[in-house]
């Protein structure tokens, strides 16, 4: 993954900018792209800073939050339901999620649905 410009020439492009030059001839100047001295700009502008955001995130995860309860309801009923079940559960009500989704939805929670106990130790093995 590519790290953010520093924030060193992010000031000095908005520097530039705010010296007169447009925010095209700033991003030729400092061989930034034309979108990106834009964009610090008018962070400048809202924020206060030009020091990025962190980066990436999950930008989904708020479609199936909406259904928290009922697929924590569903597992409160059924202790070892599937991700396969649930997803059947969720598409019979409308709603479109994916085993991916699911698991982590559960993973957030710290949720692990295991359907066993572990294996006892074998009797006929040395100590």
């Amino acid at each position: 993954m590519t790290r953010a410009l520093s924030v060193d020439l992010r000031q000095r492009v908005v520097a530039a900018i705010d010296d007169g030059l447009s925010c095209r001839r700033a991003a030729e100047r400092f061989g930034i792209s034309a979108a990106s001295a834009i964009r610090w700009r008018s962070r400048l502008k809202e924020a206060g800073d030009v020091v990025p955001k962190r980066p990436g995130g999950d930008r989904r995860s708020q479609r199936i939050e909406a259904h928290s309860q009922l697929i924590l309801d569903a597992v409160t009923v059924k202790a070892d339901i599937t991700l396969a079940e649930l997803q059947e559960l969720l598409k019979r009500r409308g709603i479109s999620a994916g085993i991916a989704s699911l698991w982590r939805f559960f993973q957030r929670r710290k949720i692990t649905l295991k359907k066993r106990q572990r294996t006892p130790p074998s009797n006929g093995a040395a100590i």
